[in-house]
């Protein structure tokens, strides 16, 4: 489809309760249609254009746009009107600006979801047993896939009647691509959780030797966990204390997939957000486009550098 300008359907919306008010009008009470529409403020030109019920090639893209808005609005509500966009484009080839959305968006009445404020789970260790420099140090670009990985640990809640249980989700993102390369769900925030979540992605990618960048949580800080990246030629960086920013697209990360699949939603058993996360990542990964990686998706990023 080609560009569409920024007349023609918003120009109809507005208007169309003026001029379905002024045919009524008329053919009841026999008022001239002159007057009504100065009494309106319409142009009579844009009503006789409305009542002959011709429409431009252009309004007609315009009225198809509209609807792909409310139908990608109404599969995932909490997109935005640039998420919105993004999809126009990378889904339908349709390339509009974002001012045109957001307005069409405005007479519709289509509201992303509210986003909140995530709250971590990290735990410091009161008695660390390896601090790492910040090597990363707030360089979130990558070159290439694998250069530098990024990892954390975020709550999530489910309720049996008054009981609250939790779960937690370790996983790990790559900055080239932003594509989630491991998770493990777990009942428990321990060290197990985050060692599985190294080793998966370790079998997953065995050629990788990455920059490998967390907060000072307990169980970056064991020992151990250091000794398995050296086994796997990774170097480590830490955060720095009380700088959440150092790991900014991790938390970045965790903010989105609260904000699009698990805030107010209330899960009554553990198996709803287990489900509801997979489904999140895989999502996330291959279908959820991202501006910053050109309207691509993690995957099709990650594909187009290996087909490079």
């Amino acid at each position: 489809m080609e560009r569409v300008g920024e007349g023609g359907l918003l120009g109809q919306v507005k208007h169309l309760r003026s001029y379905t008010a002024i045919r009524a009008c008329h053919l009841e009470n026999n008022y001239p249609i002159d007057e009504l529409c100065k009494l309106l403020s319409v142009s009579r030109s844009a009503y006789y254009k409305w009542a002959s019920g011709k429409t431009g090639d252009r309004i007609r893209e315009n009225k198809a746009i509209a609807e792909l808005v409310e139908k990608i609005h109404n599969e995932r509500p909490d997109k935005g009107y640039r998420r919105i966009n993004d999809d126009l484009r990378h889904d339908h080839d349709i390339h509009v600006n974002d001012k045109r959305i957001l307005r069409i968006c405005r007479k519709k009445s289509i509201k992303s979801t509210i986003k909140y404020h995530s709250h971590g789970c990290t735990r410091r260790a009161k008695t660390p047993q390896y601090i790492a420099e910040n090597i990363l140090s707030r360089k979130f670009h990558a070159d290439t896939p694998n250069e530098k990985w990024l990892t954390d640990v975020t709550e999530f809640k489910w309720y049996e009647d008054s009981v609250v249980h939790k779960l937690y989700l370790s996983a790990t993102l790559d900055l080239y691509d932003r594509r989630i390369v491991s998770f493990v769900i777990s009942e428990r925030n321990d060290n197990s959780l985050v060692f599985m979540t190294l080793d998966e992605a370790v079998n997953a990618n065995p050629d990788a030797h990455p920059l490998f960048h967390s907060d000072r949580g307990f169980q970056y800080t064991n020992r151990t966990f250091h000794h398995k990246l050296e086994k796997h030629g990774m170097t480590q960086s830490m955060s720095r204390v009380a700088h959440c920013i150092d790991n900014g697209p991790m938390e970045g990360f965790w903010g989105i997939l609260k904000r699009e699949m698990y805030y107010g939603k209330r899960f009554t058993s553990k198996h709803e957000p287990m489900r509801s996360i997979e489904t999140y990542i895989h999502y996330y990964n291959h279908k959820r486009v991202q501006r910053n990686l050109g309207i691509l998706t993690p995957m099709e990023k990650y594909a187009l550098y290996l087909a490079a």
